[in-house]
């Protein structure tokens, strides 16, 4: 079982299609999608949820004003001022929004009146797709624990994909740098690396791949739409091959891209189209450097 996962380094480079589209590709897989804070994949995997969890993040803390003796030292110790009185400053009340479940109110309140307890910061998934089984998950508006949900995707990914013996794991990964990228990349068997032919893309896709590499991971390059600006596709080819990075190929701009996103399904779903034919021959050449790895 080998799983890849799909990441860009920044939003917008048609990362999630291609994602799709490899685990069109790839038979029966699992596919995950840990772009938890903006998740989509669900949109053109057309996923049928079998298993619906509470995805408990974190704690946050409460007021329990039946032991509270107004003694206000919660006020003094909370660095968010995230503990509300009433006008009288008899009553005590956490914001919700502005408490960031740290927990030192409840570790000096001396009449241990704060609660500190778990709550649901979103929901993961377990859904049936036309191309096998799929891990997602929601957080919750303004939700912390992002790289925690992500692990979890992943760790549910794995052992669906150990109990029914699939060959791969498609992983939907975050954009960016930070701790979602590091929670989905971190022991995986590969990483393949979308751009698009613009600055913020060429440099976007330097950074992902120093992030690859420091955690020795075999790093791999595609260019979407890579004919819209050929000046630019060629910097980033020839940076790609100073840094070692293996350039699979590159994906036409196709409109067929939107008429798949609109009829829900992965673009190689769709007969002909060149950005079909490219994002298979992509995904052979992935195999071929999955397998190469492998030899050594």
């Amino acid at each position: 079982m080998k799983e890849i996962v799909v990441i860009s380094g920044k939003g917008g480079t048609g990362k999630t299609s291609l994602s799709a589209s490899l685990a069109a590709l790839a038979g029966r897989s699992v596919v995950a999608d840990c772009d938890v804070d903006a998740a989509d994949l669900h949109l053109v995997m057309n996923p049928r949820i079998k298993r619906t969890e509470n995805f408990f993040g974190g704690k946050k803390a409460s007021v329990n004003p039946e032991k509270c003796s107004g003694c206000g030292r919660c006020i003094e110790v909370c660095r968010f001022e995230a503990i509300i009185r009433d006008e009288e400053g008899h009553t005590y009340q956490v914001d919700p929004f502005s408490c960031e479940g740290c927990g030192v109110c409840s570790f000096f309140c001396p009449e241990k009146a704060v609660d500190f307890k778990l709550v649901v910061n979103g929901q993961w998934f377990i859904s049936e797709t036309p191309y096998g089984p799929m891990v997602h998950a929601r957080l919750g508006v303004a939700e912390d624990n992002s790289g925690k949900l992500v692990a979890l995707v992943r760790n549910q990914a794995k052992m669906i994909a150990q109990r029914e013996d699939l060959p791969f794991i498609i992983v939907d990964g975050p954009p960016g740098i930070g701790c979602p990228v590091i929670a989905s990349i971190t022991g995986a068997d590969a990483v393949l690396i979308v751009t698009e032919p613009s600055v913020s893309g060429e440099h976007d896709m330097e950074r992902v791949f120093h992030l690859a590499r420091y955690f020795k991971i075999p790093a791999y390059l595609c260019v979407n739409k890579f004919d819209i600006n050929p000046g630019v596709t060629g910097k980033i080819y020839e940076k790609a091959k100073a840094e070692g990075i293996a350039v699979l190929g590159g994906i036409h701009y196709d409109r067929s891209v939107i008429d798949a996103q609109i009829k829900k399904k992965p673009v190689v779903a769709l007969n002909g189209g060149t950005a079909s034919e490219d994002i298979r021959r992509v995904w052979i050449n992935l195999l071929d450097q999955i397998k190469e790895e492998g030899k050594e």
